[in-house]
């Protein structure tokens, strides 16, 4: 599971280095985001922008993580793809998650929710 994370602009902003989020990788996703997200931070920001898939099992890693941080930290996304951002578009996850159209606005602009 190819991921980082770097402290930027008060948050903990975790870049996601795969192509695919779905079954294959999706616990693997989960446990390394419990580690990476031992490091304080209120925000954390998930950058998707390699993510070219993502199905249900994927789907339910995010939201999985999402609960594990609530209720005192919050997760937001960043940089959907066109895929990904229909995903979360037909199931009305973004309703439920900020959602910041780059690492770049999330960090310097207030939250706002696309859709």
């Amino acid at each position: 599971m190819n991921l980082s994370a770097e402290a930027r602009a008060g948050a903990l902003v975790v870049y996601v280095g795969e192509e695919r989020l779905d079954a294959a990788i999706a616990i693997r996703f989960k446990d390394r985001m419990r580690e990476i997200t031992q490091q304080p931070s209120r925000r954390v920001i998930l950058d998707m922008s390699r993510i070219d898939f993502l199905d249900s099992s994927g789907l339910g890693a995010v939201v999985a993580v999402m609960k594990s941080l609530a209720p005192t930290r919050s997760l937001e996304l960043a940089g959907l793809t066109p895929n990904v951002a229909k995903v979360f578009r037909l199931t009305r996850m973004d309703s439920v998650f900020p959602i910041h159209e780059t690492i770049e606005a999330a960090t310097s602009e207030g939250v706002r929710h696309a859709g």
